[in-house]
């Protein structure tokens, strides 16, 4: 059964991970598959082509919309679905089974999605999961609008959630998010996810606080506290049982552990200099 499903893979010098991620995701299961290319200087575009998939070249100019919610309005799908999908995230066989027995009969407007985690070498199966709201219904909504003038150089929603008028599920099976880069690249990205996260912090406004989930609302109360490393550190080491990863669950807790105390330090500093004024 092909779902009445638009995947939409946001991609820029991905020729390395898209083939495979396409091909898990095969011709039968989504009536459109999408590739939304940033100015990529490899062979992602060619290689999206030549695998049946549909290519739109985005080019960003710093203002919103970003990279999603450019495609949602400037090219809406015109399925009933729509599904977000990084280049080095595979479908698997469970998951997709799972989506052609609920998609047809539900009665939410988007579904919360897990994901595998890698981290030196293997999949940990124990801490905090990840989890995005990737998958929804077009016209229920978009990823909230943050004012990023002048500070943001990420050209795709990263944090930013959907913002969607209905009810929400969650998908049980996991999408395997194959992500096998090395330490230094896990390292320079969460300094510049830091940065982002303490600049959002300054720029909140009410209507932002009210579109927020109540994890975004629990973390934007404690990164405010030197403790902010700590309490995740003791959350997914402890309760969340990342200590039955061994080493890599405590390596991995210790370095999530660093990139909130980097959120904290950096709204300080940002405070520092405002009051320096």
């Amino acid at each position: 059964m092909t779902l009445d499903l638009t995947i939409a893979i946001p991609v820029k010098n991905e020729g390395t991970d898209l083939l495979a991620c396409l091909n898990v995701i095969g011709h039968d299961f989504a009536k459109r598959v999408v590739v939304i290319d940033s100015g990529s200087s490899d062979a992602t575009p060619s290689i999206a082509k030549e695998w049946g998939a549909d290519v739109v070249d985005f080019a960003w100019d710093g203002q919103f919309p970003k990279k999603r919610n450019w495609f949602l309005r400037d090219h809406p799908p015109e399925t009933k679905w729509v599904l977000f999908l990084d280049a080095d995230e595979h479908l698997t066989s469970v998951f997709k089974e799972e989506l052609r027995a609920t998609l047809p009969k539900t009665e939410h407007v988007g579904f919360w999605l897990h994901y595998t985690i890698y981290f030196l070498g293997g999949e940990l199966k124990h801490g905090y999961p990840l989890e995005k709201l990737a998958l929804f219904q077009v016209g229920s909504g978009e990823y909230e609008r943050i004012d990023e003038t002048g500070w943001s150089k990420l050209d795709m929603e990263i944090h930013e959630h959907p913002i969607l008028d209905g009810t929400l599920g969650t998908i049980r099976s996991k999408i395997d998010h194959r992500d096998f880069r090395p330490l230094h690249h896990y390292i320079a990205k969460h300094n510049e996810y830091s940065s982002w996260e303490a600049a959002r912090f300054q720029v909140r406004s009410e209507e932002d606080r009210a579109s927020m989930t109540w994890k975004q609302r629990l973390k934007y109360r404690i990164v405010t506290s030197p403790l902010a490393g700590p309490v995740y550190f003791v959350g997914a080491y402890f309760f969340m049982r990342g200590f039955l990863d061994g080493s890599r669950g405590f390596v991995f807790a210790l370095l999530k552990m660093s990139y909130f105390t980097q959120v904290y330090c950096k709204i300080r500093e940002a405070r520092q200099a405002t009051e320096l004024r």
